[in-house]
């Protein structure tokens, strides 16, 4: 589900997102100022969000209100930036920000005896690009130690908006002028997967 000016174009854009910027903030709706900002990995029900795995300290604060509302808000921000006349060659042309956001309620739900899976399935999906991806079993007998401080949760999805703003609405010409004078690849990238075959003429 998105916002009908700014919606995916691909039913895997959300799920992309969020593999390409896991770090979120966990808001629960009871105490808003115990959010935590946590990587999340999506769990799909074909190409829809059913639920986001993560693990989280157990001296964290959040822990204890969630054992009394486990209701959250969990925000992705993806790529953004500020988009400037200059790069249109323009000066009458309003400047603006693109960006892509992912807001999401759900409820939390503590499964501790699933914590060697999120932690193995986070590092797989962190160390996917490097060469030598690390893995948890590296840490020996240390693993034992440190993962007795942290518990595995999976937030069940109840609800999702996305926002993707990425110079759909532009014509040709501006459009290919600010992602060819952008010095921002990440930005560009999204913005070239957004535009599909949205044009203003």
């Amino acid at each position: 589900m998105g916002y009908p000016q700014y919606p995916p174009h691909h039913p895997g854009d959300v799920e992309a997102l969020i593999r390409a910027y896991p770090l979120a903030w966990v808001i629960p709706t009871a105490d808003p100022f115990t959010a935590t900002p946590l990587p999340l990995l999506p769990e799909m029900a074909g190409t829809e969000l059913d639920a986001l795995f993560g693990h989280l300290s157990r001296r964290n604060p959040m822990l204890a209100v969630l054992a009394d509302d486990p209701t959250v808000t969990i925000l992705f921000q993806g790529p953004q930036g500020y988009i400037s006349p200059r790069l249109v060659g323009d000066p009458t042309w309003g400047p603006t920000w693109n960006y892509a956001v992912i807001r999401v309620r759900a409820r939390i739900e503590m499964v501790p005896d699933e914590l060697d899976d999120a932690l193995s399935t986070l590092a797989t999906a962190v160390e996917a690009d490097h060469r030598e991806p690390w893995e948890p079993s590296e840490m020996g007998e240390r693993y034992d130690l440190l993962r007795r401080y942290i518990t595995a949760f999976r937030a069940h999805v109840d609800a999702v908006h996305s926002t993707f703003k990425l110079g759909q609405d532009e014509n040709d010409h501006d459009f290919r002028a600010i992602v060819s004078g952008m010095d921002d690849p990440e930005l560009a990238a999204w913005m070239e997967r957004m535009r599909g075959d949205v044009r203003r003429r």
